[in-house]
């Protein structure tokens, strides 16, 4: 049984996405919310989701970008 893309997650990838939308990391659940950006990795507040560095990971459990979730309602 094959089951369609993105069945399980909401990954960071979706579309229609906006740079005020929180994501959630499906690992710990922290919250990532732009207007707050994070301190851990000095990222400043303002900063969306979409243009976090490459090598940003979640500062609760140190997941990879891939594993949060944009939020149904988009904030956190």
């Amino acid at each position: 049984m094959q089951f369609p893309a993105g069945s399980f997650e909401r990954t960071g990838t979706a579309a229609g996405t906006t740079p005020e939308m929180c994501f959630e990391c499906g690992v710990c659940w922290q919250v990532y919310d732009p207007t707050e950006g994070d301190a851990v990795a000095q990222i400043p507040p303002g900063t969306p989701f979409d243009v976090l560095p490459e090598g940003w990971t979640c500062p609760g459990c140190e997941a990879s970008r891939h594993r949060f979730m944009p939020l149904p309602d988009g904030h956190g």
